[in-house]
């Protein structure tokens, strides 16, 4: 066999190939599988405010917080009630002997005690229960404020997700199209025949990085319906939602904030002056109760007699001087103050260390040009277009649909990493980094 019809063998055998390898790929073009599955048209549209305050309203998971702070409430109620009173009586016949008389009656007694506390005691419970309930109360706030943060990271990834599906799958599309018309060519030779074999790998890459963008945007929407407490198959549009990043302010100003608004430094607070009250309490509680009540007893044998007075009774304290409880009460405290400045340490780290992150990408961010973006997707057209001419070789060709992809992804991924960056300091400090100025007009979402 000469060589000519060698290397027609083999061209037509690659040719064969490719239809075969792209075949699926050319159906879920004309199908229209390429990128994400789309809601449908008549789907609302949601933006990103709307989604986070749908969310704060009717997550399931707040009922439990909100059950948490109503339960400490209950028990703050009962801690400052007296003990109920208590109710004694006694009841029986009474037999008299005098001499050779002998006289028979009913004798009884009833008596009425209240239970009090030693002076302060009450006070204590009520003022340990009250930092019951803020506790409840700052873990409902911090549970709303995280989960304020999880749908923006969640929005804004799904939106990044939509975006990088698309453009990946415009490259494959592409590539689809190329391959399409240096097939119908039928060109001759070696080189044409791994052009070809370039572009269709290059396009299953494409198709891949589609379709993984896809699964995300299907698993952040999935996850947000979560959240929102609403059926996993509702189909919604998110709007697009320009961020708005604001400068660091100084790091001292962001710890400052961060000693007053970090949820979790003001819950240690809380518990160390919350075990100061035990304490307390624990010393109280070295002192009896005292019971105080009204007694009424008669007796009516022979002879009527009735007998009303006050009774008064306290316990000895002869053994138990509640000293267990007050050194293990104090043990309690130096365990609170441990954790309070451990607490403190590790919230100036992380305060310092999603500055730094903030700080960086966002001083990266400063250096794109406002439409990069656009710039890239315009070249890779026209090396598509050029290509085609002939004017363009296939290495650049295949480099810069390379390098859309790439900068649309660094650039959405950048963007992701500074908004948890700057969730992280919402967070920590209470101060917004990152604000979202989307509304809706006429059905449209206007930024």
């Amino acid at each position: 066999m000469t060589i000519s019809r060698w290397k027609g063998f083999w061209l037509g055998l690659g040719v064969a190939l490719g239809n075969w390898i792209g075949a699926p790929f050319a159906r879920s073009a004309e199908t229209g599988d390429l990128g994400p599955r789309e809601p449908a048209r008549d789907a609302p549209v949601v933006t990103l405010n709307v989604l986070v305050s749908e969310t704060l309203e009717s997550n399931p998971e707040l009922r439990y917080y909100r059950a948490e702070v109503e339960a400490a409430k209950g028990w703050r109620r009962d801690a400052a009630r007296l003990a109920n009173p208590e109710v004694t009586g006694s009841f029986g016949p009474k037999s008299v002997r005098g001499g050779s008389v002998t006289e028979e009656g009913i004798a009884w007694s009833v008596g009425l005690q209240q239970p009090l506390e030693w002076p302060g005691r009450l006070s204590l419970r009520k003022a340990i229960a009250n930092r019951d309930v803020e506790l409840a109360e700052l873990g409902l706030a911090r549970f709303q404020v995280e989960l304020a943060t999880r749908v923006r990271g969640l929005g804004y990834r799904l939106l990044a997700a939509q975006e990088l599906a698309s453009a990946a799958a415009e490259v494959a599309q592409r590539f689809h199209d190329l391959r399409e018309v240096l097939v119908q060519r039928d060109p001759a030779g070696l080189t044409p025949l791994l052009e070809t074999r370039v572009i269709e790998a290059t396009e299953l890459n494409a198709q891949r990085k589609s379709a993984d963008a896809a699964l995300q945007v299907e698993s952040a929407t999935l996850e947000l319906n979560r959240l929102r407490g609403v059926a996993a198959t509702n189909r919604w549009l998110l709007g697009p939602t320009p961020l708005d990043f604001r400068p660091l302010v100084d790091r001292e100003a962001a710890l400052a904030a961060a000693r007053t608004n970090d949820f979790e430094l003001r819950a240690r607070m809380v518990e160390l002056v919350q075990q100061g009250f035990r304490v307390d309490l624990a010393r109280n509680e070295r002192y009896p109760g005292v019971s105080v009540g009204l007694t009424v007893s008669e007796e009516s044998a022979g002879d009527r007699e009735r007998i009303i007075g006050l009774s008064v009774s306290v316990p000895l304290p002869m053994w138990q001087r509640n000293s267990g409880a007050v050194a293990a009460a104090r043990a309690r405290e130096t365990q609170a103050e441990v954790s309070l400045e451990v607490a403190r340490r590790e919230s100036e780290r992380k305060v310092l260390d999603a500055a730094v992150r903030y700080a960086s990408k966002v001083a990266e961010m400063g250096r794109w040009r406002p439409d990069a973006v656009r710039h890239f997707r315009e070249a890779a057209e026209i090396a598509d277009r050029h290509y085609r001419l002939g004017s363009v070789p296939i290495s650049t060709y295949v480099e810069l649909q390379k390098q859309y992809l790439d900068a649309v992804e660094t650039l959405l991924t950048t963007k992701q990493e500074a908004l948890e960056a700057a969730a992280q300091l919402e967070s920590l400090t209470g101060m917004a980094w990152v604000t979202l100025e989307v509304s809706v007009r006429d059905g449209e979402v206007v930024p």
